[in-house]
């Protein structure tokens, strides 16, 4: 291997958008982006970015739907300093303008409204005087609650803060965000933001923070006067070259079935969001082999889950045309890193599984998608689905019900000093996708969670699906040069044998009630 397939196979996905563009040389004047400014604050009404409204849209069409909200219960063990914490949101809010906007129409065009002050109170709950049992439920009960609460985007602010007082040194904090004004980064930078404030103002200093240069409002405005002309007609050819034509859906089998190979379930008229989660925990061993194979084909390592992913599609639904979804930051501009802000954008990666290839032939395939995809990019996925405009179906999202996130940088926890926090796990019942897996790379291997709908998963065919991952790519590990028509081989035979499986438990089970039942009659 070449060094620069092996320095390739070390870069990020935006480090390889980055690359691709300067291959393209003729074309760096066109995808040149000029510097945010601060826009005028006179009206303080301002257009919606591309990403902020096809949220607005969809909560006209759902009003009160909870799927968009992002939330982050923790627990809090120390002298918790609640007036430090208040004053530390308090000035969050003070500097994301974001977090103090609103939605309204006007003539016909939603925009958005910048509140120019809002008092942010911190409400804390006192349930002390509970059981250590009774408290725990109640924690667990109001997160839950929390989190399927809908915000209203014509009120301010679209962020949720309660604290619930367990103790005298022991709290759960309930965070919640409308992902209209917020993403997994802005996450980040509202958590670094409150660790750093809450420790000046806890010894009476004021913020440390630096003041910030633009808000989200100016990159809306910026993204629209930036995005036309030239600059579109080039992104939306690609796309259209790309994804021109009627696009194939993911039809899975019938999930609550063991087989891989029966008929299509059917679904609700109205796409519901009701949903549940599965873990998935790939060892170290595998995922160090998994880099060696990034190494030797100088690749990335998002690019083998791709691949194995649309592999593992492919064995499911006979499709050989897979499409499949991921988010990308899209912060390409040093000021934007700072913000609060729904900035993430959805690429719509499609591969051509065709002629039964090896699976390093496929890869072959999906590096040099991925790679053009990263390059184009800076088309906003809504302005995607707006010129595409695809058949609207009321029970699918638009362009891909499946997708796949490797997480480049993970979401710092929060710091405060003399307190330990922790994550507070609370079952998320809302997705917003048919099936999405999400994962993330530690340093005790490959960490993911399946995201899927109740509707059309029970939690067994996802188990089920997520072993046959696992095994999916612990043979394309030693074995990357297998035909796809072997790898499916290889996972209808484990697929049987769990089957059968379940089958022998069932009967034993069977069995055993039909003798309790005997036992019962005979002590009459």
């Amino acid at each position: 291997m070449s060094d620069l397939s092996q320095r390739i196979a070390g870069l990020s996905p935006e480090k390889l958008k980055l690359l691709a563009q300067r291959l393209q040389k003729k074309k760096e004047s066109v995808f040149s982006q000029p510097q945010i400014v601060p826009q005028s604050r006179e009206s303080n009404l301002f257009p919606l970015s591309f990403a902020q409204q096809r949220l607005w849209f969809i909560d006209q069409l759902q009003p009160g739907n909870s799927a968009y909200n992002i939330s982050q219960p923790m627990r809090i063990v120390g002298l918790l300093n609640v007036a430090a914490l208040e004053q530390s949101f308090n000035e969050v809010v003070r500097r994301h303008e974001v977090l103090r906007t609103t939605f309204k129409v006007v003539d016909g065009q939603p925009l958005q409204v910048i509140t120019p002050s809002f008092s942010f109170k911190l409400p804390v709950v006192d349930l002390q005087k509970l059981s250590q049992e009774q408290r725990e439920a109640e924690v667990l009960r109001l997160a839950s609650e929390e989190a399927q609460q809908p915000f209203d985007l014509t009120k301010v602010p679209l962020l949720r803060v309660t604290l619930l007082q367990l103790a005298a040194a022991e709290y759960a904090l309930l965070l919640t965000m409308h992902h209209i004004v917020a993403d997994g980064w802005a996450i980040g930078v509202l958590i670094h933001e409150i660790a750093t404030l809450y420790e000046a103002f806890s010894i009476g200093k004021p913020s440390p923070l630096s003041q910030l240069s633009i808000q989200y409002a100016d990159f809306a405005v910026w993204q629209r006067q930036w995005l036309q002309g030239e600059r579109l007609e080039t992104q939306l050819a690609y796309w259209q070259r790309q994804l021109g034509g009627k696009l194939p859906v993911v039809e899975f089998p019938s999930e609550r079935r063991a087989s891989l190979r029966d008929a299509p379930q059917s679904r609700s008229p109205i796409q519901t969001f009701s949903g549940a989660r599965e873990t998935l925990v790939l060892p170290k061993t595998l995922s160090e082999k998994l880099k060696a194979l990034n190494q030797r084909q100088g690749i990335t390592l998002f690019m083998i889950l791709l691949a194995a992913f649309q592999t593992l599609l492919h064995c499911y639904t006979d499709q050989e045309d897979i499409v499949v979804g991921t988010d990308i930051a899209n912060r390409n501009q040093a000021e934007t890193k700072e913000l609060i802000g729904f900035f993430v954008n959805q690429l719509v990666l499609r591969t051509h599984l065709s002629g039964n290839p090896t699976f390093v032939e496929l890869l072959e395939r999906v590096r040099e998608m991925t790679l053009e995809a990263y390059a184009h990019q800076d088309l906003p996925f809504d302005k995607l689905v707006d010129v595409l405009n695809p058949k609207r179906e009321l029970n699918r999202t638009p362009l891909f019900q499946v997708k796949l996130v490797l997480e480049n940088t993970q979401t710092p926890s929060l710091e405060l000093p003399g307190l330990t926090i922790t994550s507070l796990k609370v079952e998320n019942k809302t997705v917003q996708f048919d099936l999405l897996l999400e994962l993330s790379e530690t340093d005790q291997g490959v960490f993911g969670v399946w995201e899927y709908n109740t509707d059309l998963f029970d939690r067994g065919s996802i188990v089920r699906l997520s072993n046959n991952f696992a095994t999916l790519l612990t043979k394309i590990a030693t074995h990357p040069e297998t035909k796809l028509s072997e790898l499916k081989r290889v996972l209808n035979e484990v697929d049987k044998k769990q089957h059968l499986a379940r089958e022998e438990v069932y009967k034993n089970t069977i069995g055993q009630t039909l003798i309790n039942v005997k036992r019962r009659a005979n002590n009459r």
